[in-house]
């Protein structure tokens, strides 16, 4: 991973809490809910099937839920993970 992508998720973590403990990053990536980019700056398609219980799940609609975890959202749109 290129210094400056290590450097900004550093300060993402640095800057937010996780219920979770950051298992994503402890597993360098490699645990990562499932989600996917759409063309909002700040969110992402949630696709976990049970995304109610996420902290970071926004609903929209009667089933459909955006991701909206700053570090989820970061590795997805810059990352491509």
């Amino acid at each position: 991973m290129e210094g400056k992508h290590k450097e900004q998720i550093e300060a993402i973590i640095g800057g937010m809490e996780c219920p979770k403990d950051f298992l994503c990053y402890k597993s360098g990536f490699e645990n990562l809910c499932k989600a996917s980019n759409v063309d909002y700056e700040s969110l992402l398609d949630c696709l976990e099937e049970n995304a109610r219980n996420c902290v970071f799940a926004l609903s929209f609609g009667f089933s459909s839920y955006f991701c909206r975890c700053p570090l989820r959202v970061y590795l997805a749109k810059n990352l491509k993970r």
